[in-house]
């Protein structure tokens, strides 16, 4: 399994990203509460991966023109997306549930069939996480233009940096099964009619891809949409930025993310990186690097002892690549570009 890993630091300093709606314990009941989660250091704020993901896909859409696939909602409590990845990108690398009737024909008989197709989305990821902390609370009045007494409300928000990791399965993206068993039906009758018209059968069995250059270029907009992420709640009054502060990128023979604690993410003093760990993975890991390992880190970001970043040796045979985090994504998405014959290959 080829697989695109990043793992990366978003610096929220004054930020409620993603919120659960009204406290019913706060004193105050127009407080809005930012999400949390119990950890054995502490609360942490989060951020859902559905929000993420939802960032993630509107600037795929906004900022690289993608055309995503419409939603109907079917019924109070069912939303599905036209599950259409030979058309819709979104479709493609995001995943989807469909199941919905059609109306076929049999020996000239309308007939009316469920039809349920679904697919793992091959672009994974976590929520963010934050560093242990007590949300605070910021109170606020409205008594613009008219008398009497103000509308009281409070909202909780954090100062905290964010950690989120990733994988996208470079062999699954633009890649469909048509197997007939739960979880493996990508394709509806009609997209398989579609795909053996556009000759996208590998060998003879049920499955099928896109050309190269189609699965190239929605994995290289996906990785490069890391650089203009936008998104979160309360953006009106804390206006945070959440592209990547400190980010780790590379292809790897592996689904699994090696740089998931090499950001241990326990306190801001003992620095925000474990250069010991990067060490350790990358050399238990060097024969499975399919590329250079793409490090980009904000100066300013982080600690006095993550400076000692700028001085790290990598174990022999690993190319490490210093810069910003902006410059770490082009340069990854340039090999991974220069590379793409072999890696795109079965």
């Amino acid at each position: 399994m080829k697989t695109i890993i990043g793992t990366y630091l978003i610096n929220a300093p004054f930020s409620a990203l993603n919120n659960k709606g009204i406290d019913s314990r706060s004193g105050n009941e127009n407080e809005v509460a930012t999400k949390t989660i119990q950890s054995p250091e502490g609360k942490r704020p989060y951020v859902s991966a559905q929000a993420l993901r939802f960032w993630w896909r509107n600037v795929l859409e906004q900022k690289y023109s993608w055309i995503c696939s419409p939603v109907d909602k079917i019924g109070d409590n069912q939303a599905i997306t036209m599950a259409d990845p030979l058309k819709y990108p979104d479709d493609d690398l995001f995943g989807y549930m469909s199941a919905r009737k059609v109306e076929t024909e049999v020996k000239g008989k309308k007939k009316s069939q469920n039809v349920t197709v679904t697919r793992v989305s091959p672009l994974k990821c976590s929520p963010l996480i934050g560093l242990p902390i007590s949300p605070n609370s910021d109170f606020g009045v409205m008594n613009r233009k008219f008398e009497g007494n103000p509308v009281l409300f409070n909202h909780q928000f954090y100062s905290n940096i964010l950690k989120g990791i990733f994988a996208l399965d470079i062999d699954a993206a633009g890649t469909f099964s048509a197997i007939d068993k739960p979880g493996s039906k990508n394709l509806s009758e009609d997209l398989i009619a579609e795909c053996d018209k556009r000759k996208m059968r590998i060998g003879s069995e049920n499955r099928f891809r896109l050309s190269e250059n189609i699965r190239k270029q929605r994995i290289i907009d996906t990785i490069s949409a890391l650089k203009y992420l936008s998104g979160g709640a309360m953006q009106t009054l804390h206006h945070t930025d959440v592209t990547p502060k400190a980010i780790i990128l590379c292809a790897i023979n592996s689904g699994n993310n090696i740089f998931m604690d090499v950001f241990p993410h326990n306190n801001y003093e003992e620095g925000l990186i474990n250069l010991d760990a990067l060490t350790e993975v990358l050399t238990d890991y060097k024969e499975d690097l399919l590329t250079g390992i793409y490090i980009g880190w904000q100066s300013g970001f982080g600690s006095d002892k993550d400076k000692e970043l700028q001085h790290y040796t990598a174990p022999d045979g690993v190319t490490v690549t210093l810069s910003s985090p902006a410059q770490a994504i082009e340069l990854f998405v340039n090999e991974f570009s220069e590379k793409s014959k072999s890696l795109l290959s079965s």
